[in-house]
């Protein structure tokens, strides 16, 4: 029979719940021994039958759970000789809302997630949406004959993405060590991006590119680590993935705003591209501003002077701290506003347990990247106007979200990260097979198809991040793990971005032949990344189970071992 308890208020000293078999029990603040804890729910190891399935797979089975039953998991923090090992630290900003005793309903727990959801979640997708406006823009501006109009060639255009590229690189983990202070910034960035009205050539073009890079870096792995104070392992894969969705949004809002913006081409002797960068700016300049009202630095940190009150009651702060710690207690190491020290950058750096996730993040993209950085321009050679284009550009976004969310789904129904992520390379090799194979007879609507499906490829970037997150183990590794993969992946992007040369246009056959090779080697990582954490499990499993029952007791209380470097440690994969 499932666990109910009273909705309010929160089980303190010498206050009564009612047990599972009706009886009135009293607690205390502090656990002394197993008898003094109260009912818990049973672990969401597996979805039961009929009870229903955590992140994108509750849309296909709807939950079916008690909703008055109790919702708190089981975690260390029962355990009289594991709590005080676990128990966060004075200086985390959450530290006044934790309590071990704490219970609540998965009504409860449902209301305030989805509190979350509207809050903070929806306002992050829309911060995203307008970095990517900012970012991608210079896609739809190319249908306008940005490059003729300043005078740029195919390689400069190539250049001006390796610049913003490398210095989005070089800013990640600065700038997120300082917005881990300060927050993050988008005023910066959109002042620039709108400052793009005023290009007058190949210098100004590459200054600018460089610049906006610098200016954004940091910018996504630093929501994720800010959406991971509100959610649980279980629920932030697929809230990463609607993130990602409204990238996926951006580029198909983007085309529509495109298709009306270009037509200001010669309002005020200006060309149509130069409006689309001031106007995308100036938005993304309002998201910034308005961000700085709606985006509380923490759970217990939404009280300001123009809202006192905050946005949750002092019950909805504790269910929502002891939620997530009892989820992953590491997640209290650090306070919301600590910065690193060199010293834990270094030992982050030098995880080579992460090593396996760095290198997919460098190479997954490449044989994906340069047909859809090209795509624009590709559509423009075809014969196809400008307008043409950028609506043409569409199909590629929507099959892509599609396809988002299907590996999301697939991920947690097969519970295997390689299994999920290495689709995106079985599902472009074979189409790069066949890009290679078209000649200049090919019908522009065959190499449409084939294109669009090449961009539409299966985005498996959201999982991937949550994988790097999942296996670094505490706040300390995570923060720095989240910049060194997107690192990873944009020093990617600087690769991919000069794979398609001018002297080898317009069918790019040498570029095509090398994200062939690309494809094929990738798929050989994922296998021995699998392999890699399989064993290392495997390992640690069995020294863990020749330990006697105080032996891993004593280790856990006294180990020095941190993070993932734990022996009690498994990593998924």
């Amino acid at each position: 029979m499932s666990s109910r308890i009273p909705t309010s208020p929160i089980p303190r000293k010498e206050d009564s719940f009612e047990s599972s078999d009706g009886e009135k029990a009293t607690v205390s603040s502090e656990i002394h021994s197993v008898r003094d804890i109260p009912p818990l729910a049973a672990p969401l190891n597996h979805p039961a039958k009929g009870v229903g399935f955590h992140g994108i797979l509750s849309i296909f089975n709807p939950d079916k759970r008690d909703l008055d039953a109790v919702a708190t998991q089981p975690s260390v923090f029962d355990d009289p000789s594991t709590l005080d090992t676990y128990r966060p630290p004075g200086n985390y900003e959450n530290a006044h809302r934790f309590e071990p005793l704490a219970r609540w309903t998965w009504r409860e727990e449902k209301a305030i997630v989805r509190k979350i959801d509207l809050r903070i979640m929806i306002w992050a997708c829309i911060m995203f949406f307008s970095l990517d406006l900012d970012r991608a823009n210079i896609s739809q501006a190319n249908s306008d004959n940005l490059l003729d109009d300043l005078k740029l060639t195919t390689n400069d255009y190539n250049l001006g993405n390796t610049l913003f590229r490398l210095s989005f690189l070089c800013a990640e983990l600065p700038s997120q060590l300082i917005s881990k202070r300060v927050g993050p910034d988008m005023v910066a960035w959109s002042v620039l991006s709108a400052s793009q009205f005023w290009l007058s050539g190949r210098s100004s073009f590459l200054a600018c590119r460089f610049l906006l890079g610098f200016l954004q870096g940091g910018f996504i792995p630093d929501i994720v680590l800010y959406l991971s104070y509100f959610y649980t392992g279980r629920e932030l894969p697929i809230r990463l993935a609607f993130f990602w969705i409204s990238n996926y949004a951006a580029d198909i809002l983007s085309a529509f705003m495109a298709t009306g913006i270009l037509k200001m081409r010669g309002v005020g002797g200006h060309a149509g591209w130069r409006y689309l960068f001031l106007i995308e700016g100036l938005l993304t300049f309002v998201v910034g501003i308005t961000s700085w009202f709606l985006m509380p630095p923490g759970p217990c940190e939404t009280k300001t002077w123009f809202q006192p009150k905050g946005w949750f009651s002092e019950r909805e702060e504790t269910i929502m701290v002891n939620r997530v710690l009892r989820d992953d207690p590491t997640k209290s190491d650090m306070h919301n506003r600590e910065g690193l020290t060199v010293r834990m950058i270094w030992n982050s750096l030098k995880d080579w347990r992460l090593w396996p996730i760095y290198s997919v993040g460098l190479t997954h993209m490449i044989p994906v990247g340069p047909p859809q950085q090209y795509l624009t321009l590709s559509l423009r050679n075809l014969g196809f106007n400008t307008t043409e284009t950028n609506l043409l550009s569409i199909p590629s976004t929507v099959i892509g979200t599609v396809m988002l969310l299907f590996t999301a789904y697939f991920s947690e129904l097969v519970n295997s990260r390689v299994a999920a992520t290495v689709i995106l390379q079985l599902w472009a090799l074979p189409l790069l097979i066949a890009l290679y194979t078209f000649n200049s007879h090919t019908s522009q609507w065959v190499y449409f198809a084939v294109v669009t499906l090449v961009t539409g490829f299966p985005y498996v970037h959201p999982i991937q991040v949550a994988w790097a997150s999942r296996n670094s183990y505490s706040v300390k590794t995570r923060t720095v793990s989240a910049s060194v993969y997107n690192m990873f992946v944009q020093a990617g992007a600087i690769i991919y971005a000069n794979i398609y040369r001018a002297d080898d246009k317009p069918l790019y056959k040498r570029g095509n032949r090398a994200l062939i090779g690309i494809a094929s080697m990738n798929i050989c990582l994922y296998i021995f990344a699998y392999s890699f954490y399989r064993t290392l499990n495997a390992r640690r499993e069995r020294k863990w189970n020749s330990m006697s029952v105080q032996e891993q007791q004593d280790y856990i209380n006294n180990t020095k071992d941190i993070g993932n470097k734990r022996l009690d440690f498994r990593f998924v994969y």
